[in-house]
């Protein structure tokens, strides 16, 4: 199958980032799927390693901006200037004209900025003073933000939350993992070693093919059982969107694939629902207040979900 070129490039980011294979996995499900990622952990943990190692294995370009209060959309999409010599307006492109973009602490600029990114994520445009660009394909955003530090930040809306196919957490190391980031960066830094062992062209033939994974009726069946589960729910004042199925689709067609089948299976939707749902649901005012979170209602709806039978 033309997906054994997933396991190379989980391979070459290994190389860089240490006991996070689950997680590398799960960047490149939404790769597959034309999603985005935002990685929700405190600062210190990786999240810009592994952006930039996950760039380099592609051979894609890669940009990073850092959120601000003060940043502007146009500071993102770019801008128009008066070119004098010339005598029109010349379009500036922002850093957004990339393959992939780190969107670092996202939630630390204001909404009108954060909004600027909805177009681009959706429809892999921008319009700037009534002008449409295209971005270059594949366009991969990876957003991060830190959960602790709250003070001074602008929370993303329901709106900019859904746009993002997963929302991850690369967690702590364990003592033995961090002894080898120790000595792997002892020395030398490996990301300066890293080098492509895929091109932003193979990665797009690889999305095409990712739609080719077969899904059953049981398993579609199952996608929206889940979902709407999440919609009669007593602790759950919305649920999930029919993005959220289709989102939960595309992840388990590329999750298939990354585990070189050509059809998704029951457990592939499992393993994924927490990722690609949790995010999107929002808690009734007193779950909130009494400290519940999203996660442990979402596995609980998974478990009454009858299972489709194997072979179905």
């Amino acid at each position: 199958m033309p997906f054994d070129l997933c396991r190379k490039i989980i391979e070459n980011v290994s190389h860089v980032i240490v006991g996070k294979e689950h997680s590398i996995e799960l960047l490149l499900v939404a790769l597959l799927a034309e999603g985005h990622v935002l990685i929700e952990d405190i600062p210190g943990l990786g999240k810009t390693l592994i952006a930039k190692s996950l760039a380099r294995s592609i051979g894609a370009s890669f940009k990073r901006v850092q959120f601000t209060p003060d940043l502007l959309p146009g500071d993102i999409t770019g801008f128009n200037i008066y070119d004098q010599h010339a005598g029109h307006f010349t379009f500036q492109p922002g850093p957004v004209m990339t393959h992939v973009l780190l969107a670092d602490e996202i939630n630390r600029t204001i909404p009108r900025t954060q909004s600027s990114l909805l177009e681009s994520m959706e429809e892999r445009q921008v319009t700037v003073d009534g002008k449409t660009y295209g971005l270059p394909h594949p366009f991969f955003v990876m957003a991060t933000q830190n959960p602790i530090e709250l003070e001074g930040t602008f929370p993303l809306p329901e709106a900019q939350l859904d746009r993002f196919l997963l929302r991850i957490r690369l967690g702590y190391p364990d003592q033995q993992e961090e002894i080898a980031i120790l000595e792997r960066f002892r020395e030398k830094d490996p990301l300066r070693e890293l080098e492509p062992v895929a091109t932003p062209e193979q990665i797009a033939g690889l999305q095409e093919a990712r739609k080719r994974i077969r899904i059953s009726l049981p398993i579609k069946e199952y996608i929206t059982g889940i979902v709407s589960a999440t919609r009669r729910n007593p602790s759950l004042r919305l649920g999930a969107s029919p993005r959220g199925s289709l989102s939960l689709m595309r992840a388990g067609q590329s999750l298939a694939a990354l585990r070189d089948r050509d059809y998704v299976l029951p457990d592939d939707i499992k393993t994924l629902a927490l990722p690609v749902l949790a995010h999107r649901l929002i808690l009734k005012e007193e779950e909130r207040l009494r400290g519940e979170n999203q996660e442990p209602i979402l596995e609980e709806i998974v478990r009454q979900i009858p299972v489709p039978a194997p072979g179905t």
